[in-house]
């Protein structure tokens, strides 16, 4: 009854300058990330509505010499059919996955994926995110799996594929001393199906609105002579 999310959010995408005025222009343009440490799995990702976050992110990129430019891209987002790991009854989907993956990977004796932390990070987040991954993955293989052979065996299905996966996620050292407040808490969204993305756009850099209704109604001089005269 409530699986659908109804409403837009609006999403901010760390980037190269190219890599945005690419999006703003030819809105197709959109590549997919299939990293194995992706931490909600395979998509194209956004900070929502954290463009400080965003703008972090790229920054950081740019320290470490992968992009020229650091920027971000906005979009308009509907999140529709999401997986949202805010919501108890999709993080309860997890561990299921989990077992039959982990017994899968036991018949082919194979190791399964762990989660690492970058030797860079001091705030040990494991930040490579390759057990979460696969699991979200294997989620989303075997529900493809289960549609296809409805349609195949019965023609439909009531089986949906997820559209987006939606998370909270807790990084950083403390905002002050002694804080259970990080840094770096975020959201963020992975689109999996691309039409859920109704356009890109450049963000605005915010103006002093304040400044500007001080300016426009405090009386010049001459406007005050003019109304002493």
């Amino acid at each position: 009854m409530y699986d659908v999310r109804p409403n837009l959010v609006i999403g901010f995408h760390g980037c190269d300058k190219t890599t945005r005025d690419e999006l703003v222009n030819d809105p197709q343009a959109i590549k997919i990330s299939e990293k194995p440490y992706d931490w909600l799995g395979h998509g194209f990702y956004f900070w929502e509505n954290n463009i400080d976050r965003a703008i972090q992110w790229a920054n950081a990129k740019f320290e470490r010499g992968l992009i020229k430019e650091p920027s971000v891209v906005g979009a308009i987002i509907s999140l529709g059919y999401c997986c949202d790991f805010l919501d108890s009854k999709y993080i309860n989907l997890l561990n299921p996955y989990y077992n039959s993956m982990e017994a899968a990977y036991a018949q082919l004796n194979q190791q399964l994926p762990v989660n690492k932390d970058l030797p860079r990070d001091p705030h040990q987040d494991l930040l490579l995110r390759e057990l979460d991954c696969a699991v979200i993955e294997y989620m989303h293989a075997e529900i493809t799996n289960s549609y296809k052979s409805d349609m195949e065996s019965r023609g439909f299905t009531d089986i949906k594929m997820f559209d987006t996966v939606r998370g909270v996620f807790t990084e950083g050292g403390p905002a002050f001393a002694g804080a259970g407040i990080l840094e770096k808490n975020h959201i963020q969204i992975c689109i999996r199906n691309l039409n859920g993305i109704k356009g890109f756009f450049v963000p605005r850099t915010e103006t002093d609105f304040v400044k500007w209704n001080i300016k426009k109604y405090t009386p010049t001089l001459s406007t005050s002579a003019k109304a002493t005269a």
